[in-house]
């Protein structure tokens, strides 16, 4: 029962949390007068990835290469085929040009190196699936190319700033208020995700449920209610924003700086199956985004379908 009421409770905190969080960070990109893309690819981007950057960095010292990679790969599907998927269900997202002209093809490139160096087996059948050192340090420089770019769009001002009225005016204020909604996104994920599990080993339901379903999808709670909350208040940058941020994040930074750091994993449990949904991840959003400008409710089904065959293959093989 004290699960239960725990449960409740870190839903409760998180969503409230989200919403502050969305209000803060629009209004700093008026008050500042940046994009919003920025604020979003950016403080949101890293602030909600947070339990992943904690569970990595612990997985990777003790040399758990299962729990790393479960931990982004299952973060980059979730973060775009269930959330996304949800959110366009309940809004279509709208992008802008820029997005679909730049933020998407770095996120599509940035995947793409990743699924490469996931590939070893395929280019040499005599060795085995290791991330080494090496493929870490090309991770980094990834992520260069994608701090590059923000630099540009931190020299570029919001003219449509001036027109708009931001929640919170005092810029202390919001910085204590995003700091503070980030830290209870952070601390509600962790309530969840512990509660969860402890419920979970109570109802014997299997470690590798446990893992994949529980932990992957506990922990990206923040990136689904921050989300789920700007597209419904049609702050689609936000929105879009943050899972493009979170994804780039969770690749170069939350695998890739760890590895850098305790040295090579090797890559026991992911199949071609898993590397291929990764690649699609970023490939259909960026297709999808495209095609009318928005991703559409009928594009968020097609994401969510993806999702539920993906977890089912996951949990029944």
């Amino acid at each position: 029962m004290l699960e239960v009421v725990f449960l409740l409770l870190g839903f409760i905190i998180i969503i409230k949390s989200s919403d502050i969080l969305v209000d803060c960070a629009t209004s700093l990109a008026i008050r500042c007068k940046v994009p919003k893309m920025l604020i979003a690819l950016t403080i949101v981007a890293f602030g909600t990835c947070a339990p992943e950057v904690a569970i990595s960095f612990q997985s990777v010292a003790s040399n758990n290469g299962t729990v790393a990679f479960a931990n982004v790969v299952g973060s980059c599907i979730v973060n775009t085929f269930l959330i996304i998927g949800l959110a366009a269900l309940i809004r279509p997202i709208r992008v802008k040009h820029a997005t679909i002209k730049k933020e998407l093809p770095i996120l599509l490139i940035i995947t793409t190196g990743f699924v490469v160096l996931m590939l070893d087996s395929v280019f040499n059948p005599l060795t085995s699936n290791t991330f080494s050192r090496a493929d870490g340090i090309i991770l980094i420089l990834l992520f260069c190319m994608f701090v590059y770019y923000i630099v540009q769009l931190l020299k570029k001002k919001d003219d449509d700033a001036e027109q708009m009225k931001p929640t919170y005016t005092n810029i202390p204020l919001i910085l204590l208020l995003l700091v503070g909604s980030i830290i209870c996104i952070t601390l509600s994920s962790d309530v969840i995700v512990d509660n969860a599990v402890s419920l979970a080993e109570k109802l014997n339901v299997s470690e590798k449920v446990i893992t994949m379903v529980l932990i992957v999808i506990g922990t990206s709670l923040p990136e689904m209610v921050m989300t789920i909350t700007s597209a419904r208040k049609k702050e689609f940058d936000m929105a879009i924003g943050n899972i493009i941020g979170t994804n780039i994040f969770n690749i170069c930074i939350v695998l890739g700086l760890p590895i850098v750091i305790y040295g090579d994993l090797v890559l026991e449990s992911f199949n071609l199956a898993d590397i291929i949904t990764v690649f699609l991840t970023s490939f259909l959003l960026y297709i999808f985004a495209r095609s009318e400008r928005e991703v559409s409710k009928k594009e968020g089904i097609i994401m969510l379908l993806i999702f539920i065959s993906y977890y089912i293959c996951l949990i029944v093989g």
